[in-house]
C-alpha cells in the first residue's frame, strides 16, 4: 500500500513524499525511524490502478485456493518457515491475481501478523470458516492439519457442485432444444401450412384446424405474450431480491417434489460438515453456529439456525432446539444428540454429512435418469402431434379432391 506523507525533518524543513508500507502503523514507524516528525499521512489512491482493476475482473477459482492450502501444508510439514513457503508458492503461481494475494500475505506476516489475520484482508477469497479454523489452529499449534482439513472440505464442496451441474447438463440442453423446436413449428411451420390449406379452400380435420388456430393466435399476439412473460420474470426476480421474497423462495425451493429433497439434503450435509470441521479444530459451538449461519445460502435454513442458536445460548444444547424444527431431519437430530452425549460431535456430524451427500447424489442420478426418457417422450409427442395433423390434412385434401 502506498502512503503520501508530509513531515518535518530534524532541521525543521518540511518534506513531502510517498512511502510503501503494509499498513499505517508500519508507515509511521518507518518515518519515525528516518527521523521525520509526521504532520499528515494518508493512503495514495490512484485514479486508475491496473492491478486492482485486473484483480476485480479476474475471479480466483476454488481449485486455486484448494491448491494453496495443500501446498502450504506440505511445505510447512517439511520444516520450512511460513514466509519462505509463501515465497515459493508466489514464484510458482501462474495466476497474476494469486501472486498479488501472496505478496499481501507475506507483507502482513513480515509486519508481525499471524496467517489468519493476513487472510482477513481477503474475505472474498478466504471464507470466514477457513480463517476462523486457522486462528484456532495457530493457537493450538496445528496449522498444517487445519490447512489439509480445509482443502478436503473445499474439495468435497467443489465435487458435489460439479456432479450436480454435470448431471443436469443433458436435461437443460434437452429442455432448450424442445422450446426451440416447438417455437419454430408453432411460429413458422404451422402458419405456412395454414396459409397453404386456406388457399385451397378445403375442409381440414379438427386437429389440424385447432393447431393452426393456436399457432396463428400465438404468432399474432407474440409481443403481448412476450411482454407478460418478461414482466412476470422481472417481477419475480425483483421480489426474490427482497428479504421476504428470498425467504419465501428458499422455503419453496425446499418443498419442490424431488428437487426440494435434493436441495434440502445438500444444505444439511454442508452444515454438518462445517460444524464437524470447526468443532474438530477446537472452536466452541457458541462461535461455530454464527460462522455456519453466515456461510449458509438458504434463508429458510438460516432462520431455523438462528432460532437454534438463540435456544442454545439459553442452555438447551444443540439437539433439543433442532427437534422443534422439521427442517432438521430426524437422522441429523439423533446423531447430534449422540454426539453431544459422547463428546464426539465432529465424528457423528461427519457421518451424517457423508450419508446425506450419498443420498443426494443417488436422488440426483435417479432424477436425471427419469428426465431423459421423459424429455424424449415429450419432444416426440409434440412433433408427432404436429406431423399427424399435417398428414391427416393431406389425406383430407386428397379425399376431397378425388
Amino acid at each position: 500500500m502506498v502512503y503520501q506523507y508530509i513531515a518535518f525533518k530534524e532541521n525543521g524543513n518540511v518534506v513531502k513524499g510517498k512511502l510503501s508500507a503494509t499498513n499505517e502503523e508500519t508507515a509511521l514507524h518507518l518515518l519515525d525511524y528516518a527521523g521525520y516528525r509526521v504532520v499528515s499521512l494518508k493512503v495514495l489512491a490512484p485514479l486508475l490502478s491496473l492491478g486492482k482493476l485486473n484483480a476485480r475482473m479476474t475471479k480466483i477459482k476454488p481449485q486455486d485456493i484448494i491448491l494453496f492450502y495443500r501446498q502450504l501444508a506440505l511445505l510447512l510439514e517439511s520444516g520450512m518457515d511460513i514466509i519462505s513457503a509463501l515465497e515459493i508458492l508466489r514464484v510458482q503461481s501462474a495466476s497474476g491475481v494469486m501472486k498479488n494475494v501472496y505478496t499481501d500475505i507475506i507483507a502482513e506476516l513480515r509486519a508481525g501478523n499471524p496467517l489468519s489475520k493476513a487472510l482477513d484482508k481477503h474475505p472474498k477469497i478466504f471464507s470466514a470458516l477457513c480463517r476462523q479454523s486457522l486462528r484456532v489452529g495457530e493457537q493450538a499449534g496445528g496449522i498444517e492439519t487445519i490447512l489439509r482439513q480445509m482443502a478436503d472440505y473445499m474439495q468435497r464442496e467443489l465435487n458435489t457442485g460439479k456432479s450436480i451441474k454435470s448431471a443436469l447438463t443433458y436435461p437443460i440442453i434437452a429442455a432448450i432444444a424442445t422450446v426451440i423446436v416447438v417455437a419454430i413449428l408453432v411460429g413458422f411451420v404451422l402458419p405456412a401450412f395454414g396459409n397453404l390449406y386456406g388457399s385451397l379452400g378445403v375442409q381440414l380435420p379438427a386437429l389440424t384446424r385447432n393447431l393452426i388456430a393456436v399457432s396463428t393466435f400465438v404468432k399474432s399476439n407474440f409481443i403481448f405474450f412476450g411482454t407478460i412473460i418478461g414482466g412476470a420474470i422481472l417481477g419475480v426476480s425483483i421480489y426474490i431480491r427482497t428479504v421476504p421474497g428470498r425467504l419465501a423462495f428458499d422455503r419453496f425451493s425446499l418443498k419442490i417434489p424431488v428437487l426440494g429433497r435434493i436441495t434440502h439434503l445438500k444444505e444439511l450435509s454442508r452444515i454438518c460438515r462445517s460444524i464437524s470441521l470447526l468443532f474438530r479444530s477446537g472452536l466452541p459451538l457458541t462461535e461455530i453456529l454464527p460462522l455456519v449461519i453466515n456461510s449458509t445460502g438458504n434463508k429458510a435454513i438460516v432462520k431455523s439456525l438462528e432460532t437454534v442458536k438463540e435456544d442454545m445460548f439459553k442452555g438447551d444444547g444443540l439437539s433439543k432446539p433442532m427437534m422443534k424444527d422439521p427442517l432438521f431431519l430426524p437422522m441429523m437430530v439423533q446423531m447430534v444428540k449422540v454426539g453431544e452425549e459422547t463428546g464426539n460431535l465432529d465424528v457423528t456430524l461427519m457421518a451424517v454429512a457423508e450419508s446425506y451427500e450419498t443420498e443426494s447424489k443417488d436422488k440426483t442420478d435417479a432424477l436425471v435418469a427419469m428426465i431423459q426418457p421423459t424429455m424424449t417422450i415429450v419432444i416426440g409427442g409434440i412433433i408427432g402431434l404436429i406431423a399427424l395433423s399435417m398428414v391427416s390434412a393431406m389425406y383430407s385434401i386428397y379425399g376431397q379432391a378425388f
